[in-house]
């Protein structure tokens, strides 16, 4: 069925630019814009040397290209209510909703007439040929902790690299001077604690907000240093969760989640952190769904403000 919307919106656009094209009787080739060739997860794409016109599929996409100074004509609502992640709303105000992260809708992004798509091979492996008959696609392997790698792709994809390596030298350098502020980085563990419908989800190294601990320099508990993005814990496994400092987030209101139970519960109260006073709420925005350097800035103020 997608395909079939999407060939009938292709179809749609070719014959009203077929149309623009004989109103003067001649038969004149368009301009060649001239392209350059990028490598990515599904292969190389020809892209414009300047694309105009972007859809990006995710919301690490979204921070990449809104953080390089681009708002793209078209993005996939993000998993809250309003499809913007909050940081995001002001940099990608008005631009169009074409579908959700697990469900682009194609003809929408085909009557967008893009000239970049930007997703990953994670997300929409099963839609690339689809998306490459509307515009040059380039995908990104998968999400997470590569998140600057998937930085320099988009960028290299926009022929913006140079302005993004040094937006991450930039990063990386206010980051280690943090920890350098801070300082004792080995004897403070950070625990990442977020709530989940159904779920209690504690964020390792191997997650997006684990790499940007891991470049201030801060220790994590013993069950938060595996090189995966996430580990799963029970109401009663809650010691899992303690260290120095505890930062938690929700999925979504609160009320849905555990959250209010656990926090009332008995063995969170027994956490030395808790007890400690040292327990931080933090924005499940741009800690767990940003994904880019745009939240990585916003965790480093916000860990600045907590640290100082």
């Amino acid at each position: 069925m997608r395909r079939l919307v999407a060939a009938a919106a292709l179809g749609a656009l070719a014959l009203g630019s077929a149309g623009c094209g004989a109103s003067d009787g001649t038969d004149q080739a368009p301009e060649q814009q001239s392209t350059r060739t990028v490598q990515h997860a599904m292969g190389t794409t020809e892209v414009p040397h300047k694309p105009e016109r972007v859809v990006v599929l995710d919301t690490g996409e979204l921070d990449a290209v809104t953080s390089l100074g681009i708002t793209p004509v078209g993005a996939v609502r993000a998993p809250v209510d309003s499809g913007l992640l909050k940081y995001l709303e002001k940099d990608a105000a008005g631009i169009e909703m074409v579908g959700t992260i697990s469900e682009p809708n194609l003809e929408k992004i085909a009557s967008l007439q893009p000239d970049l798509i930007l997703s990953s091979k994670l997300r929409h492996e099963d839609l690339y040929d689809e998306l490459s008959a509307i515009a040059p696609t380039v995908f990104a392997e998968t999400v997470g902790k590569v998140w600057k790698e998937n930085f320099l792709l988009d960028a290299r994809a926009l022929g913006m690299e140079d302005k993004a390596r040094s937006m991450l030298d930039a990063y990386e350098q206010r980051a280690r001077k943090l920890g350098e502020r801070i300082g004792n980085l080995g004897d403070i563990s950070v625990s990442l604690v977020r709530f989940m419908p159904d779920q209690i989800r504690l964020y390792a190294k191997g997650s997006f907000i684990g790499t940007v601990l891991d470049d201030v320099g801060f220790a994590r508990p013993p069950v938060q240093r595996a090189d995966e993005t996430f580990v799963e814990v029970s109401a009663e496994q809650l010691a899992k969760a303690d260290g120095d400092v505890i930062f938690t987030s929700s999925y979504g209101p609160a009320g849905e989640t555990d959250q209010p139970a656990v926090i009332a519960g008995p063995l969170w109260k027994t956490l030395e952190a808790v007890q400690a006073g040292k327990v931080q709420t933090v924005s499940d925005d741009h800690w767990m769904l940003g994904i880019g350097i745009g939240a990585a800035e916003l965790v480093l103020d916000d860990l600045e403000k907590y640290f100082a």
